[in-house]
């Protein structure tokens, strides 16, 4: 379980197909201090599990399923990844529950400054939209998000500058994939509402 407030910005060193699985290779300054083997760690808010580490980085085992159902089969050396270590019991929960699940890849389609803010809109494929509601949270590339608009398809944030400066969406462009993932509140109530009884 994560919340979504990224801790580092770390970068892909190596991202291969190898005999067993796609091996992630990181380098991380501040993330590799606070892992052991096995812990769970939220790449670009998908949960990996940590398969080696050292002073510089991470290693991880991505399933070839996680590579092609998310954007990280547009990974490549030095490519920018968001970094969150999970929820401690003991820690403060500054954004909202978010599982590492990611549901589908979405598309920037809009993103640029306005005033003194920034303004992205975002393209969610396959009907998802329906678990977006206005002022809700969505969880973009594992940052945890408020949803400011939403039309059809296309749901918009606002991003305040230190949000650019702490997360990857600084070098994100129009065209590029994210990784979404949808309040679980929404999808268990999507699941419950057709066997409630009155």
């Amino acid at each position: 379980m994560f919340t979504g407030i990224i801790q580092e910005i770390g970068r892909v060193v190596a991202f291969t197909p190898e005999a067993a699985a796609w091996k992630l290779q990181l380098a991380a300054q501040l993330t590799p201090g606070g892992v052991a083997l096995g812990d769970s760690v939220a790449v670009n808010g998908c949960c990996l599990t940590v398969t080696k580490f050292d002073a510089t980085g991470l290693w991880f085992d991505v399933l070839e399923e996680t590579r092609r159902l998310t954007s990280f089969s547009q990974l490549a050396a030095g490519s920018a990844v968001n970094l969150e270590l999970s929820l401690r019991h003991d820690g403060r929960i500054g954004g909202h529950f978010v599982t590492g699940h990611i549901d589908v890849p979405g598309r920037i389609d809009v993103f640029e400054a306005r005033g003194k803010d920034y303004y992205l809109r975002v393209h969610a494929p396959g009907g998802f939209a329906r678990y977006l509601v206005y002022k809700g949270s969505i969880a973009i590339d594992g940052i945890s998000l408020t949803v400011a608009e939403v039309e059809g398809d296309f749901f918009a944030v606002w991003l305040i500058p230190h949000t650019l400066a702490a997360t990857n969406l600084s070098e994100k462009k129009v065209g590029d994939q994210v990784n979404l993932e949808f309040d679980l509140l929404a999808k268990y109530v999507e699941k419950l509402a057709p066997h409630r009884t009155v």
